[in-house]
Parts: structure tokens; C-alpha cells; sequence
């Protein structure tokens, strides 16, 4: 058997940990740069709110209504979720964290538990322990799981977990169920089926392997099938390596300044490092790309775009961001407004062993480099993101006249924020304080 255990509202429910006064009113989180709606209260989408709504269309639309916004923080809800997720590996046999709010674990060696109090359990404990709220669905395998799960969250009937253990709880729910929320199933292949007259996942499972075959040519949906009719077929999942990274970003504001580019292309180059180093990987290749914002077509436009090789692979963050830095240089115009910038590492492979060039004599700066890293790394684990950064990294702040200040801060500029929250589990400039 498998489950799989899904944070509702996740960003939303992140958020309301920490303000219980939020509990039962409309909330939503904004993508970067406060641009658009990411993430709704059940209560903010009972209010019409949509899903990639802009945010200035939110201020429009629903003057005067009182819904509480958030600028996304990945920090808190990376933080949280990984409490979660520390939580489930206590209780199950193994378990392969899907994204940041699905994990999938693997129930085998637990015959003889009651599956169905085992996950109303968990939830409790989960709730209790970190204030969370999960939905858990639990199937002979991964799509039939992602299916109960599904159940779990909409209806309270359920307690936050949904049990399919019986072709006739497999066929009831299979009739409920419509075609375009299946896991596996895009928008793609949802218009083309129901183009055959197949809505619901029953549907789709009363059709024969030679229909599939004849009409499709795909195994992504010939496992699905197969899946929906009982069958485990798709793979387990492992953490696989990405073979690429990017960090990017759109500025507030468009960007002129030549330095003021240097540091968002040094702290987007030091974000590609740390997540090298997450992963443990090495890059080979450094990349960057500018561009001017395509939609003012009054203004030049230029998109630019260059690439190194590095001598030996590395996740060194200095020796990322100096290349980083050098590819600036060279795709650098004066006379253009840029509104975005992107760092990309590839030729990733494992960082153990390593296979350092003939003529390199630099072995022991290497090792140096790499010691730094991991003791610069676990202090801003413990501190907090970005308590030790490169001078590179840090923004100089201006006065109202544009003047510098002398006072230098990490990504002040680099994404609009508004309506963030503090992370008072993370760093101690914000934790709680009791009156």
C-alpha cells in the first residue's frame, strides 16, 4: 500500500501558524515581487478569488473587504514543511518527498495496522505538533492514492484520510472522480479525452489497452490506466539530481546600473551554489542571461545571454559568483533597462569523485573552498539565510535622494516583499517576544 500526505492551503496554512486569528478568514500569498495570487484560503476562493488573479486587480475588485495578504515566504514555509516531513519519517517504513507540501511514503510491513485510524492519527499528531493541516490518501498505489487523498481534503466526512482498499471502494471513487484532475493527466490529454466522451477516471478505465495504444502512443497514460484499474506500475520515485539549476528573477524595477546587476546576478549565482551543494553536485558550466522587459515597446529592448566552462567542476559559491560576475562584463550594454537576470549552472554531476584538470595546481585552494562552504552553510542553517554572504551580495542602501548610506543589506532590493511575514522559527531577529 501506498499514501500520500498533502498540506492543505499549504502556503496559506504556513502563514496562519502563526496568526490563529486568521483561522475561518480569507488569506491569500502573492507571488514574487507581490505580483500575482499564488495561493487562496478556502474562504478567499469562496470569495471569487482566483488563482493568478493580479494583485493589483485584488485591491480593485474586492475594495473593502478584509482579507489578509502575504508576500511569499519561502524560508517559513520551507521551514515548516520540513517539521512535517521529519514527522512522517518517524512513521513510516520509507517515504519520498514529492514536492514541498506532498510527501509519498511507502506502507509495506505495516499489516495488521488499521491503515484508516493510522492516518487519522498521524494528522492529529501533525496538527498538534506543528499546526498543519494534512489530507491523507491511502491506495494499492500512487495514482489511486493521489485520488483518495482528493476525498480527504474535500470532504470532512473522512477525518483528513480516505482508505481505498477494495475494488468497491476503487470503482465508487473512479465514478466520482473527473478526468482532468488524475495525476498524470494534463490539460492536453484532458481535452483529447473527453473529446472521446471520457470524463471521469471510470470512464477512462472501462476503455481497453488496444483503445489506449490506437489512440494515444503514450506510456505516461497507459500507466495511468493501469494504475486506475489496481495495477502498480508507476515507478518509485527517486530524488534525482536536476541536471540544470536556474535561479532568476524579474526586478521591482527596471535596472540601468551596472553594479546594482552585478549583486543580483552575485546573489542569484550564490543561490545556484547552495543548492549544488544541497543536492551534492558540482557544476561545470556557468551561464547568465539579461533581458529588457518585452512589454514597453517604447523602450530598446535587448536580451543577452553567455556561457563558461569551468577549469574543474565545482559548487564553490566564490568561484560560481566570479564567473558569474566575468559573463556580466561581456554581455553588459549601457542605454538599456533591464527588468530581469538569471544565473544557470550545468554539466552537473556528483561531487565525489571529482576529476580536476592536469595543469590545475589550485588542489589545495579547492579543499579550502569546499571547508568554507560547509561552515558558512551551517551557520546560516542555524542563524538563519544569509546571516555570512559575499560583499558581492550585499546592495548598498540610499537615502531618499539617492545618496548611498554606507549601510549594506542582503537582497533588500531584489524582490518586492510588502506583506511578508516574519520567520520567527529561523532567525532570531524575529522571534516571538511575549508581552
Amino acid at each position: 500500500m501506498y499514501g500520500i500526505i498533502d498540506c492543505d492551503n499549504c502556503y496559506v496554512s504556513c502563514e496562519r501558524v502563526f496568526r490563529p486569528d486568521l483561522e475561518g478568514k480569507p488569506v491569500v500569498v502573492l507571488s514574487n515581487n507581490d505580483g500575482c495570487v499564488v495561493a487562496r484560503s478556502n474562504e478567499a476562493k469562496q470569495l471569487g478569488i482566483k488563482a493568478g488573479m493580479p494583485y493589483f486587480k485584488l485591491q480593485e475588485q474586492f475594495t473593502g473587504q478584509k482579507i489578509a495578504v502575504f508576500s511569499s515566504n519561502y524560508e517559513l514555509y520551507g521551514e515548516l514543511t520540513g517539521r512535517v516531513i521529519e514527522i512522517i519519517r518517524q512513521e513510516v517504513p520509507d517515504y519520498f518527498r514529492y514536492s514541498i507540501d506532498e510527501c509519498f511514503v511507502y506502507l509495506d510491513g505495516m499489516d495488521g495496522i488499521d491503515l484508516k485510524a493510522w492516518g487519522e492519527n498521524l494528522h492529529r499528531r501533525i496538527f498538534k505538533s506543528v499546526g498543519m493541516p494534512v489530507s491523507i490518501g491511502i491506495g494499492p498505489n500512487k495514482t489511486l492514492a493521489k485520488l483518495a487523498s482528493h476525498f480527504a481534503k474535500k470532504h470532512p466526512g473522512y477525518r483528513h484520510c480516505c482508505l481505498i482498499d477494495t475494488d468497491e471502494k476503487r470503482i465508487k471513487a473512479l465514478k466520482l472522480f473527473p478526468i482532468e484532475d488524475i495525476w498524470g493527466i494534463g490539460s492536453r490529454y484532458t481535452a483529447r479525452l473527453k473529446e472521446y466522451g471520457v470524463n471521469t477516471a471510470y470512464d477512462l478505465a472501462q476503455h481497453t489497452v488496444g483503445w489506449l495504444h490506437a489512440t494515444f502512443h503514450n506510456i505516461v497514460v497507459e500507466r495511468t490506466w493501469r494504475e486506475l484499474n489496481g495495477d502498480d506500475c508507476v515507478p518509485n520515485e527517486q530524488l534525482a539530481a536536476k541536471k540544470s539549476i536556474c535561479t532568476s528573477r524579474s526586478f521591482p524595477d527596471m535596472i540601468t546600473d551596472y553594479a546594482e546587476l552585478r549583486t543580483h546576478i552575485s546573489n542569484y549565482a550564490a543561490r545556484c551554489a547552495q543548492k549544488l551543494r544541497q543536492q551534492g553536485s558540482v557544476a561545470g558550466i556557468v551561464s547568465i542571461f539579461l533581458s529588457t522587459n518585452p512589454f514597453r515597446e517604447d523602450l530598446p529592448q535587448c536580451w543577452s545571454a553567455r556561457e563558461q566552462r569551468l577549469v574543474t567542476p565545482t559548487s564553490a559559491t566564490t568561484t560560481i559568483v566570479q564567473t558569474a560576475a566575468s559573463l556580466l562584463e561581456q554581455i553588459y550594454h549601457q542605454g538599456y533597462q533591464y527588468k530581469r537576470a538569471g544565473v544557470i549552472v550545468m554539466g552537473i554531476g556528483p561531487n565525489s569523485p571529482i576529476q580536476q584538470d592536469l595543469f590545475d595546481h589550485n588542489a589545495e585552494q579547492f579543499q579550502k573552498m569546499r571547508r568554507l562552504d560547509q561552515v558558512v552553510d551551517r551557520i546560516n542553517r542555524l542563524q538563519g539565510s544569509e546571516t555570512i554572504v559575499l560583499g558581492a551580495q550585499q546592495y548598498t542602501s540610499r537615502d531618499k535622494d539617492g545618496n548611498a548610506t554606507g549601510k549594506a543589506n542582503v537582497f533588500a532590493n531584489a524582490i518586492k516583499h510588502d506583506h511578508r511575514s516574519p520567520n520567527p522559527t529561523t532567525r532570531w531577529t524575529d522571534i516571538i517576544r511575549l508581552k
